[in-house]
């Protein structure tokens, strides 16, 4: 999330009322995760594993909570807790305010487009051209759909990431800042959900379609021209290159990359990237051809233990 105008870094730690180590003039001009993080961006890390990423990022300010020296050109913010001074910020300066209007009178609905009844757009929504927007669907705040986007009946557009931290009494959760973009010549089956990038941006690419109930978690990044079968779920972070087919209840984990032409045949489990213009089958994912040699010897296996008897 890039802030409305640039920040000085001694007005950063007043808000949360944290130290530093530091220029006090040091600048901030944006608030990301890890994933997403440019130069000029305030992120925040809160376990050791993620120190050395964190402070060799791009990110020019690290909220942390351990006192180390400070890498040449940054800027370090110390607390106790930077999970909860880094949703302080994002409280601070992308407060949350909700239409109550059906479609908000801030919305830019472009030429063309069908509206039908029982849908809600929430505020600084953009909708393109020639799009039809199905009933029942929910288009929250800040979200970017191109022309010629078709939506059907129950989607939603822009829910919150799924990001929690385990509290001794509760899950606290992460205010999600991003949006979702949705390009040109899209066509989003029923009931289809959409997360919202936690600072950056969800985006569906160019052409892509999906079927019914598929599930998208924040700050993905799906290509051009893909088809999603129906119950496909994409958690987060993930990277899709273009023309890349899953079909029905692929499950793909957080972070990884699956490259361009990739087929993901049905129910496969993707736990690590995987290359383009290959095929792949099963869980955990492997190229097809290898998959079926695997379950063949399995299927063996009976034969050759009663041979040993």
């Amino acid at each position: 999330m890039k802030l409305s105008s640039p920040q000085k870094l001694k007005d950063i730690v007043g808000i949360i009322g944290a130290t530093f180590d530091g220029d006090p003039d040091h600048i901030v001009t944006g608030l990301n995760e890890i994933h997403m993080v440019e130069s000029g961006d305030l992120v925040f890390v809160d376990h050791p594993k993620y120190y050395d990423k964190a402070l060799q990022s791009k990110a020019t300010t690290v909220l942390l909570n351990k006192k180390v020296e400070c890498p040449t050109g940054k800027a370090l913010i110390f607390t106790d807790d930077p999970f909860s001074a880094y949703n302080k910020l994002v409280e601070h300066f992308h407060p949350r305010v909700y239409s109550s209007a059906p479609i908000s009178p801030n919305a830019k609905i472009g030429k063309n487009t069908l509206i039908m009844p029982g849908v809600y757009v929430g505020d600084n929504v953009t909708i393109g051209d020639n799009c039809k927007i199905h009933p029942n669907v929910v288009i929250y705040n800040d979200c970017v759909i191109g022309n010629n986007v078709t939506v059907q009946a129950g989607c939603v557009i822009g829910s919150d990431a799924f990001y929690y931290k385990k509290r001794e009494t509760h899950f606290e959760k992460m205010i999600s800042c991003g949006r979702v973009v949705i390009e040109d010549n899209v066509e989003l089956g029923g009931n289809c959900v959409i997360d919202k990038g936690v600072s950056g941006d969800t985006i569906i690419g160019e052409g892509t379609i999906f079927d019914n109930l598929v599930h998208i978690a924040h700050d993905v990044q799906l290509g051009k021209m893909c088809l999603i079968a129906g119950q496909v779920a994409i958690a987060g972070a993930t990277k899709v290159g273009n023309r890349v087919t899953m079909w029905g209840q692929v499950g793909v984990t957080s972070g990884v990359t699956i490259g361009d032409g990739a087929i993901l045949q049905a129910q496969c489990g993707v736990a690590k990237s995987l290359e383009g213009g290959k095929s792949y089958f099963g869980s955990p994912a492997g190229e097809s051809r290898e998959k079926m040699k695997e379950m063949a010897m399995v299927r063996r296996i009976p034969d050759i233990l009663e041979k040993l008897r």
